[in-house]
Order: C-alpha cells, then structure tokens, then sequence
C-alpha cells in the first residue's frame, strides 16, 4: 500500500491568528483607551510581552517608524526573535532620506509598546500584529529627526504640567484610481483613471468607490479609530472617511495607518489609493484639514459662549500664532512640489493667511461649536505631510509662537495676505526662520531643507497648469531608490 499523499490545502498545516471585526475593535479599542488613561510604557511592555508568548498564533510582528518627510517604515520580525532582541532592534539609518549619513548609518529601535494594533487578517494577512516604534540614537539616546518621539515627549510635558492635553483631528481626503501602483506607473502613462466621476456625496451603494470606501472604513473601524462618517468628495473618485478627534501622538499614528489602510484595501481591490495633493489638473485637491483642540479637567480650553465665533481668547492667541508664523511653517504643512498646486484659489485653496467662521479659502477655519466641540480648523496641510511633524508645530506654534500685539493683528486683518504659491519660496523662508529654528532645532531645520529641495531640483521650477511627471514620480510618499538613482 503506498503512503498516503500530502494533502494540496496548505491551509491545513497553518494556525496564524484570525480575530473577527467585531473583536478586533473591542482590543483595539481597550488599547486605546488604556493609552489614554496613560497607562506606563513598563506595563505595557509586561502586556503585549506576555500576549505574546503565550498566543502561538501570531508569526510576526509588524514594527513601524515614521522618516523626516513622513514615509511609513515597516520592518517585520520574526515573533520569537522580537521577543529576544526587542532591546537591540537596529536598522540602516543611511538607506533612509532625511536621517543619518553613511559614516553614522546604525540607527536603534524603541517599540513603543502602548501603541500596539491587532490586524484584519484578510487585508493584512494572518498572524500578524503592528507596534510603532520610536527611532534612537547609536547611543540610545531620542534621535533627532524623529518627530514622533518629539511630539510624544512634548505633550507628556505639557499633561505632567497642568494636565492639559492636545486633541486632534483629521479629516483626509485621497483619490481612487484604477489599476494597482498607478502614481509608480504615472511616468509610463501619463495620467490617472477616475473609478468613478459621481461627484460629492453621489456615490450608489455598490459601485466600486463605495464599496472602497465600505471596505476601507470597515478596517479602521475594527482598528478602534472611532468612525463617524464618510462619502465621496467633490471631485471625481474622490473620498473622505471621517474618525473621532483623539490626544495628539494617537491623532498622528492615525494618520499613518488611515493611508495604510486605505492603500491596501484599495491594492486588494486592483485600485490605486492616491494622497497626493493635487494629482490631476483642472479639479479639486486632497487636504488633511487639521482640527486641535486643548482640554484640561475635562473642560474645553478653546469653548467660550461669548468670544468671537464661540472661540476663547486662549482659542483666538493660539490662532493667531499659528496665522503669525504662517509663512515660516508653511513648508512642514505642505512638503511636496505638488502640493502648492493644491492652494489654487480657484479650487476652495486655503490659501489667504487668515481666520473665518465662513470663508473656506481662509488657512484657519473656525467651525461652528458648542462647549464640547469648539475648535479651530487649520486647512492648509496637505495629506501627504509628516503628521508628527505638522502636529507638532502647530501645537507648539499656536502655544509658544511669537505672539503679535493687538495692532499688528488689526493691521493684518485688513489685509490678504497669502501663503507660498511654489516650494522654491516655501523652502527659502523655512530655512532663514528663526522660528523654525527654534522649533525644530538647527540640525532638522537644515536636513528637511535639504531632502525638500532635492525633489524641488527634479522638479520644473515653473508649476505651469499641467501635472508633471517628475512632481509624481519623485514625490517622497511615491518614489523609490531605483528611480532616484535613475536621475
């Protein structure tokens, strides 16, 4: 009698973990929420270490970090060897734009174990978890151009000062296009196609940009983001999915893992996810209208029933900061060539330095509030910004930022004044602001310049009307080694 043959289902010799959406938002959510009740990184470590040993389901561990111009790095570890080495994690800091030189490349890893995600299974693949990490020094000491570790420190000191805290949110628009890498293959065609051309809100339940965006808001719903809406945008395939405000460093990690997301499903799906500002002539952009709020004894520090547009004036100085250093911070808002097609007055562009109540072509927007929602709106960053880096200067702009008297603020309201309409001119004030300086420090002040103008250089000078294939094919999100080799 011959052997018995091996059975062709391979899916009978695995067991990798597959939690239903259900679940998942309940341990992504209780995550979450331990987070906000500031649980210690120690306790959390001793946590998700013990989860860990014990469920042999999971194989790997997905291990994140953000560079200086907002690309999401994602290394995977092997689940037995993260659990021996997560002390001595380190990676090539040189192969990275923006961080370390050839001659300093290693470069550590700190997980920051309070930030941890569980995965649906049938986008991500079974057996997998996500942690994000914080970027050290050879030395172990917080580096420098990681702007998360930065922002996660300095809203820490500002909740063990008077126990105020930062919220953010933001509300991300991208495009749906067909075929799978269509920004990598835009240099080979040309041009984008629309899934759909319904325009806002019309969208009907099972064509394909709806069932995108169900799929899309499916996954960040089980990973505890707190959805609240979500419909097409103006412009043709064009979508929005809306999620609760959180404090700052959650805000910013949502960010990362909304494009995430939204670029597998869409990938699944044989469609393309694209956050590039501006990626098609003659039409509406993608922005990431930042919402902040400070909240401190459970009391919205911005809500005041008699201030100007119900905001109060701590609301109005903070504002008035940010409209202040404008100028200077405006490359940290908008860091790509492309983006400064996206503030085109004759699109909705938030380009004129001011604040309104109304008047969406304002950098600031002050929405309509009561004592819990009372806001400011920052409209001028684009979705493919760093979103540590641009939460953090606006927090610390609008907190610390030179405060101008009530004369120059009079002066200023009567006239109209506008941002940088090119990255050339937004390069050349964030590196002579003393402001940056001050904020960022020196050294990032001078690399981000760097990597910035770098793509400014592969890049026409003249934006002219027509998209250009170098502002696609060398935009940071987009590019790869090859092809900034091929230069």
């Amino acid at each position: 009698m011959s052997a018995k043959e091996p059975s062709s289902d391979r899916s009978l010799l695995r067991d990798f973990l597959e939690i239903p959406y259900e679940r998942l938002e309940e341990m992504n959510t209780e995550v979450k929420n331990a987070r906000l009740a500031r649980i210690t990184s120690d306790e959390a470590r001793e946590q998700r270490v013990k989860y860990l040993t014990d469920e042999k389901r999971i194989k790997a561990v997905t291990v994140c970090f953000t560079d200086l111009e907002g690309r999401l790095h994602m290394l995977d570890y092997d689940k037995k060897y993260l659990l021996r080495s997560a002390d001595n994690l380190t990676f090539d800091g040189s192969s990275v734009r923006g961080f370390s030189q050839q001659h300093e490349s290693d470069l550590r890893l700190a997980i920051d174990w309070t930030a941890f995600y569980w995965l649906p299974s049938d986008v991500f693949g079974p057996g997998k978890v996500l942690v994000f990490a914080e970027v050290r020094s050879q030395d172990g000491a917080p580096y420098h151009a990681d702007l998360r570790a930065r922002l996660k420190a300095y809203t820490e000191a500002m909740y063990l000062k008077d126990g105020t805290t930062a919220q953010f949110a933001h509300e991300i628009e991208g495009f749906l296009f067909k075929g799978r890498d269509a920004e990598r293959r835009y240099d080979e065609t040309g041009h984008f196609d629309f899934i759909s051309t319904g325009g806002y809100y019309h969208s009907l339940p099972g064509d394909p940009l709806r069932r995108f965006i169900d799929s899309a808001a499916e996954v960040q719903r089980a990973m505890g983001f707190g959805n609240e809406k979500d419909h097409p945008e103006v412009a043709p395939s064009q979508f929005e999915m809306n999620f609760a405000h959180a404090e700052a460093v959650i805000a910013a990690d949502q960010v990362q893992l909304y494009k995430l997301l939204c670029r597998q499903v869409a990938q699944n799906m044989d469609m393309s996810a694209s956050f590039l500002p501006k990626p098609v002539t003659g039409i509406n952009g993608n922005g990431m209208h930042t919402n902040i709020s400070l909240l401190r004894d459970k009391k919205n520090l911005f809500w005041d029933q008699q201030g100007e547009s119900g905001l109060s004036a701590p609301g109005w100085s903070f504002l008035e900061r940010i409209l202040n250093c404008a100028p200077d911070i405006c490359l940290v808002l908008n860091g790509s060539v492309n983006a400064y097609r996206r503030l085109d007055p004759h699109f909705e562009a938030p380009n004129q330095i001011k604040a309104s109540a109304n008047d969406r072509g304002s950098m600031i927007r002050i929405p309509l509030g009561n004592e819990r929602s009372a806001r400011i709106e920052v409209r001028s960053v684009a979705p493919d910004a760093n979103p540590y880096m641009s939460v953090y200067t606006l927090l610390r702009t609008g907190l610390e930022g030179p405060q101008p008297d009530a004369a120059e603020v009079a002066s200023k309201r009567t006239r109209t004044r506008f941002l940088p309409d090119n990255i050339n001119d937004a390069i050349r004030l964030f590196k002579s602001s003393r402001v940056v300086a001050e904020l960022l420090g020196e050294g990032v002040q001078t690399r981000f310049a760097e990597v910035k103008q770098a793509s400014a250089e592969r890049c026409p000078r003249a934006l002219g009307s027509l998209i250009k294939a170098a502002e696609v094919q060398f935009h940071h999100e987009i590019t790869n080694q090859y092809l900034w080799n091929k230069f």
